[in-house]
Parts: structure tokens; C-alpha cells; sequence
């Protein structure tokens, strides 16, 4: 029994240390918004145009966003032909991408507000100073907003950031406000555990799939805890422990789970639009390992906290997991 930190304490810590403040949520989407405005009049004044569309992704579109991350991510759908196909170099492609943004945006902003980082295209607003991430997407006129990301190494994976919104929004209109801030919760989790040991290796992409799967499944005959955060914390890090991240995790949204093939990747997690793509696949032997014990870690403290004598014991153990600011009231 958690008594001593209860589900109000851990959904005041969010409120109070987690999420980002609705003003400023409601202001980066708006500043998003404000490019794909832009970039829609342009291309309404130039039909032939090869910056297609772009559309909102990451945590700032999927309201999972935490305090400690301040950039948007935006795709942006590149006609694949006009760069020289899905195999286009991406140096070049940035290169061109920057161009383009600046051809639609440059009137209103300097030169240097334009900068190519890894993977991306960097706008930074002025003002606020919220830095935009407008990574290409290579788009071959499929339906659903599919198209082509590079990956860090290289790879043409098929997505859509239209369809992961979906299938997030899907599961969060069911289950309640607390599904996306149980996702902050861990996010936040993550983020202290990765400032503890850069070598931790823990996308928030994967967690989002680990809370999709327990809310599709629950977890030793339990649905996941959504009003009670401790217990849907012990279920989260219960599932890493116990499983080591060996068994794979398979939807069925978008295709069937026949389509996904063999693999011998450590960890599979399978993007719930690509059944050819293992969001882990690069996560090695020592990657997994490294998290299991992290998560082992952490479940021991939080057991720890349900059995503490006192408030103060408590309060300390779920201070390993979120840092000194916990409670933060």
C-alpha cells in the first residue's frame, strides 16, 4: 500500500514539476501552427512546389511533453523525386530542406534562425526562443501521411505522424487524462535517470509503446493503474523486470501481427504503423541490459516507498526516481 506518497502526491509533482504549463503548451502549438499556415499559402501560390506539407509530431503534437524539453518537432513531407528519390544523401537533402524553409519563412526571419542539426532543420522563434525541429520526411504521394524518415544510421524507415498520433489519441480518449500523464511521469523518470548515466539508452518513443501495450494488456492480470500512479509505476518497471525486454511487443491497429518477420534484435518493439520496423532496433545486448537494471532499481525503491515507516523514507526513495525537486510542492 502506498500511503505515504500516494496517487495526489505523484499527480501534484506533475502538475507542479512535470508538465509543461498550458500558456506555454498552447503557445508552442500555436507557433507551429503558424508554419504550417505559412508554408500552406505558399504552396496555395505555388502548386508545383516540392515542400509538400508539413505536420506537427513529437510530444508537443501528442501533449506529452515535460518542462525539461523545450523544442517542437515538425516533419516535413519532401517530394521524394525532386531530391533524387528515397535514397537521396542526406546532406544534401538538409541542405536543400533549410533552403526551402527559408524561401517560405526567410522574409520574416534571419538568415541564421535557419540551422542544420542531426537529422533536422532548426528554426529558433523569436520571442520565445522555441526551437523547431523540421525533420524531412520523403513522400511518394501515400495515403495517411506515410512517407520515409532517415534514420541516425542511414536507414529509410516508413512512418506516419499522422497515424502514431492516432493511435496514442485512441487509447488516451478511453482511458483519460491520466494516460498521457502517466507518460510524463516516466518521461521525467527517464530524463533523471539518463542525466545519472548518459549511457542509458531510453527513447520516449519506446516507453509511449510499453504504456500502450500494459493499457492494451495489463499486466499479471491487472489493468494498468492508471488512478493509482504508484501501483502503474510498479506495473511499468515490474513489466521491464520481469519480461528483461525479451518478449516482443507486437499491434495490430494498422496490420497484422503476422506481418512482422524474424528478428534477433535484444529488444523488439514494433512501430505500431511499420511492421518492418523495430523502434529498438539498434539497442544492443549491453542497452538492454543496462535498462533492466535501471528499471530494477527503480522498482525497488518505489516497493521500498510502499513499506516505508515514514513520510520522509518515502519521499526519499521516490527521490531516486524523479531527483531532489520531488514532491516540488
Amino acid at each position: 500500500m502506498h500511503d505515504h506518497v500516494t496517487h495526489a502526491d505523484l499527480k501534484s509533482f506533475a502538475v507542479n514539476r512535470v508538465n509543461v504549463p498550458s500558456e506555454t503548451a498552447k503557445s508552442r502549438r500555436q507557433q507551429v501552427n503558424h508554419l504550417r499556415t505559412r508554408l500552406e499559402s505558399y504552396i496555395a501560390a505555388h502548386p508545383d512546389y516540392d515542400l509538400v506539407k508539413m505536420r506537427a509530431s513529437g510530444s508537443v503534437a501528442k501533449h506529452t511533453a515535460i518542462r525539461s524539453g523545450s523544442d517542437a518537432d515538425v516533419a516535413a513531407y519532401v517530394r521524394a523525386a525532386a531530391v533524387g528519390g528515397l535514397s537521396a544523401d542526406e546532406t544534401h537533402l538538409l541542405e536543400w530542406l533549410r533552403d526551402r524553409c527559408i524561401e517560405v519563412y526567410g522574409e520574416t526571419k534571419d538568415a541564421e534562425d535557419f540551422q542544420i542539426s542531426q537529422h533536422a532543420v532548426g528554426i529558433t522563434m523569436k520571442g520565445t526562443g522555441l526551437k523547431i525541429d523540421v525533420a524531412p520526411v520523403l513522400y511518394e504521394d501515400e495515403p495517411d501521411d506515410r512517407g520515409y524518415l532517415v534514420t541516425r544510421n542511414g536507414d529509410r524507415v516508413l512512418t506516419s505522424v499522422t497515424l502514431h498520433l492516432e493511435f496514442l489519441n485512441k487509447r488516451a480518449a478511453v482511458a483519460g487524462t491520466e494516460y498521457k500523464e502517466l507518460i510524463r511521469l516516466i518521461k521525467a523518470f527517464i530524463a533523471r535517470a539518463k542525466y545519472e548515466n548518459e549511457a542509458l539508452r531510453f527513447k520516449s518513443f519506446l516507453a509511449e509503446l510499453i504504456v500502450a501495450h500494459l493499457w492494451d494488456n495489463g499486466w499479471n492480470g491487472e489493468a494498468l493503474a492508471l488512478t493509482d500512479y504508484p501501483r502503474a509505476f510498479e506495473q511499468f518497471l515490474g513489466y521491464i523486470v520481469v519480461t528483461e525486454l525479451k518478449a516482443p511487443i507486437v499491434f495490430t491497429d494498422y496490420y497484422n501481427a503476422s506481418d512482422v518477420g524474424a528478428s534477433y534484435d535484444p529488444i523488439q518493439v514494433w512501430d505500431p504503423v511499420n511492421p518492418q520496423n523495430n523502434v529498438a532496433s539498434s539497442y544492443t545486448e549491453a542497452d538492454r541490459q543496462r535498462l533492466v537494471d535501471r528499471a530494477a532499481e527503480a522498482l525497488d525503491q518505489v516497493a521500498w516507498a510502499g513499506t516505508a515507516p515514514t513520510k520522509g523514507a518515502a519521499v526519499e526513495a521516490w527521490q531516486t526516481l524523479f531527483g531532489p525537486t520531488f514532491p516540488g510542492a
